[in-house]
């Protein structure tokens, strides 16, 4: 992945980590369209990033948004350290 791709997943991990805390935060409130466009983020990362290329098993960690997200950071560290 490139120096710009990186860059962008960053980014999308950002906003990604944004919306989690948001849901957290709104206890009884309805929160059908933070959890559906959190999936939508997720499935979008899977795919314009490739990152089933990177960590085979992430496709099954969509399920859990923590983990999915410790995933996402262990690759772009492994990916920034690479791009020495």
């Amino acid at each position: 992945m490139d120096k710009l791709s990186i860059q962008r997943l960053k980014k999308t991990l950002l906003y990604l980590e944004s919306k989690h805390r948001e849901l957290k935060r709104q206890n009884d409130n309805d929160t059908r369209s933070i959890e559906s466009m959190i999936k939508y983020l997720k499935k979008d990362m899977l795919e314009q990033f490739n990152l089933t290329d990177y960590d085979i098993y992430i496709k099954e960690e969509t399920k859990n948004t923590e983990i999915f997200i410790r995933s996402v950071k262990t690759i772009i560290d492994e990916l920034s350290s690479c791009e020495v």
